[in-house]
């Protein structure tokens, strides 16, 4: 009855935890800000509501926020309007790259571990995804080695994803750089996800954007404004690419939420200040997760450079999904690092977007419950 493709995928491992949760819990699990998106962008939306913005609007998104976009990111890349696609968020924009590159045998290279969609998306679109590791002890980025090493004839694009979920990881210079020469030498498509490009604790964000032709570069408005409901996302490609991405985008969803749009180019114009005011309760809470994890026995915290999350490794003689299950049990949610691939597999993913009271409770908590494992 159903198709290959459809069988040859499984539901995420994250809502398979998030479906044990009974009653009130601790939510250090899902990979959302716990703001409500800035004042300005909630007067925007009802305005644009009451103004008529109810209609469908162009495939490719209001031309004055492609245009917004583009400034935005003029800095770092020779960029126009028509370089700017506007997605319903950074999956529809990924999927439809993915079902606009990716022939039947293309080999796709993909982070191990990553986010749940690029393995998916790959199969979806025919392709057959290949992994690469990103390791604690190489601060979750990829070697040349490990990329050389994979690829073949067939591969045709690579997908980087900085800041990192599930890692909180970054890219430098040196690791960009490298990944671009091994695309250049081999002509490979990059896709960089960069829905946390705003979310970061030291120094200016390091994009790929700008660094190479072959480059499609994705994002969204759910981090940067905590507008995960809104479903709003963005791509920046060569004019080529948005045309023929185009295509898919409009056959799957015809023309992003105008009412969506019409507050997310209010957003851009004037909240800034309400992002740098999340990413700076990030910082402290993730000083106060990195530092309640390091004195527990048995755990080896990374220290995250970006996104929200952070992602220990588990030093005991311990199954990590027993461990999260008997969490989640006692109230606190969190993720298995298998969820993101076998490379995650010692490992434990932690949301800190939350609040500060409940992130040292779900860590006393957790602590507690490895007790039973050491």
């Amino acid at each position: 009855m159903f198709s290959n493709r459809v069988m040859g995928i499984e539901l995420s491992g994250i809502r398979k935890i998030f479906d044990m949760a009974q009653g009130e819990v601790i939510n250090l699990g899902l990979g959302e800000p716990d703001f409500q998106p800035p004042p300005e962008a909630l007067d925007a939306i009802r305005e644009a509501v009451e103004r008529g913005y109810n209609k469908y609007g162009p495939s490719k998104g209001f031309p004055e926020l492609r245009e917004a976009i583009a400034e935005k990111f003029s800095k770092y890349a020779d960029i126009t309007a028509e370089n700017v696609l506007i997605t319903v968020g950074a999956t529809e924009g990924m999927l439809a790259t993915m079902l606009s590159l990716i022939d039947p045998g293309d080999e796709v290279l993909y982070p191990d571990p990553g986010f749940v969609l690029y393995k998916p998306h790959t199969i979806i679109a025919g392709g057959k995804p290949v992994a690469y590791p990103i390791l604690q002890e190489n601060d979750f980025m990829p070697t040349q080695e490990d990329l050389q090493e994979r690829i073949t004839k067939k591969t045709k694009a690579i997908i980087l994803n900085y800041p990192n979920n599930p890692t909180g990881g970054i890219i430098d210079e040196e690791h960009i750089k490298m990944v671009v020469d091994i695309a250049e030498d081999n002509d490979l498509i990059i896709i960089s996800d960069e829905v946390y490009f705003n979310i970061i604790y030291e120094g200016a964000p390091r994009t790929f954007l700008g660094r190479y032709d072959k480059l499609i570069f994705v994002n969204s408005f759910s981090k940067e404004f905590a507008m995960t409901g809104w479903r709003l996302g963005y791509l920046i490609a060569p004019k080529e690419y948005v045309e023929q991405i185009g295509k898919i985008h409009y056959y799957s969803v015809a023309c992003p939420q105008s009412p969506i749009e019409y507050a997310a180019l209010t957003a851009i114009r004037k909240s800034k200040y309400y992002s740098d005011m999340m990413v700076e309760k990030f910082r402290r809470r993730r000083d106060l997760i990195y530092d309640l994890l390091r004195k527990m026995d048995g755990v080896k915290p990374n220290f995250p450079r970006g996104a929200f999350y952070i992602f220990p490794r588990i030093e005991l003689n311990a199954d990590p999904v027993e461990i999260v299950k008997e969490v989640v049990k006692r109230g606190v949610l969190c993720t298995p690092g298998n969820a993101f691939g076998k490379i995650g597999t010692q490992h434990i993913r932690f949301s800190y977007a939350a609040s500060e009271e409940d992130i040292r409770r779900g860590m006393e908590i957790f602590d507690s419950v490895l007790e039973k494992f050491r």
